[in-house]
């Protein structure tokens, strides 16, 4: 698959995961719902492996990949399910654009070459502005509105320190071999949280539910990562993250359409600055680069 074909996918799953994750918990609890959407993902990742010929790289550094990519989806996914039911779906898309400022914060400092200047300092903070307003928002959706943000952060934390862990490695593996060890340390991890949380299976599944489940084990959990991790062997962890930029708006506006969510001013205001922020931290040096150019040609 193109590079470009592989983007426009994963926007698309990842606007329609938000939502999706809130409706695997629907009269099941979020355990459940992440638990067997993880569990489906592996064994669909391990078919499709086994078809393809793909096979699971076991050298040192393939193993330190797994664990890096199974950690921060472990963690990750763990927290945002955990949020979903504190938040409305939206805000889970909106929060993590901050993922491109977490993840060109830690690349500073833990990826040659990767030094941050003043207009990206300047967007970090423009995008923490934003989600001040969101806090200031959350009193809207319920007392735990603010809880759930909080545990959102830690989500994108990990998914941010997740990926510049994998790139830091540079196992030369498939990127299928990625999603498949990610997913079996995952998994894992999962299981031991279920079984030590207490919570009995569901006797029903909601057919809403189920659909969901479904829908996140194949293709947001498979095809989902794995488009994500080709593209981060292809594309600088920082672009990666800019995904973050289109998904949120689509996100919110899902949420309102399909689950009746209801979108307050300040909401939409924080989003507004959050994305102002991402764009000037992807490309505010390109314009003031730009800028100068002509400026220079005016002083001749």
């Amino acid at each position: 698959m193109s590079v470009p074909a592989a983007y426009i996918s994963v926007i698309i799953i990842w606007s329609t995961t938000p939502l999706a994750i809130q409706w695997s918990g629907d009269d099941v609890g979020y355990l459940f719902g992440i638990t067997s959407r993880m569990t489906l993902g592996m064994a669909t990742a391990l078919l499709v492996a086994a078809v393809l010929g793909v096979r699971l790289p076991w050298h040192a550094d393939a193993r330190r990949t797994y664990l890096a990519a199974g950690l921060g989806m472990f963690i990750a996914m763990l927290a945002v399910y955990r949020a979903s039911r504190m938040i409305p779906s939206g805000w889970i898309a909106v929060i993590f654009g901050l993922a491109p400022m977490i993840t060109g914060l830690m690349a500073h400092y833990w990826l040659p070459g990767k030094a941050l200047n003043p207009t990206r300092v300047a967007g970090m903070l423009v995008g923490l502005c934003g989600m001040a307003m969101m806090l200031i928002g959350a009193d809207s959706a319920g007392p735990g509105a603010a809880a759930g943000i909080a545990i959102m952060v830690v989500s994108v934390t990990a998914y941010s320190a997740s990926a510049i862990a994998v790139q830091r490695i540079a196992a030369d593996i498939p990127a299928l071999a990625t999603t498949v060890g990610g997913l079996l340390v995952t998994v894992a991890l999962l299981g031991i949280v279920y079984i030590a949380s207490g919570e009995p299976l569901p006797v029903q599944i909601p057919v809403r539910a189920a659909a969901a489940i479904v829908y996140l084990g194949v293709i947001g959990s498979v095809l989902g990562f794995a488009l994500y991790y080709y593209i981060l062997r292809q594309v600088e962890a920082t672009r990666v993250a800019l995904i973050t930029l289109i998904t949120p708006v689509i996100a919110l506006l899902l949420g309102r359409l399909l689950n009746g969510e209801a979108i307050q001013p300040v909401i939409w205001f924080g989003t507004a600055v959050i994305l102002g922020g991402l764009l000037l931290f992807e490309y505010g040096h390109v314009a003031l680069r730009r800028l100068a150019v002509p400026l220079a040609g005016n002083d001749r």
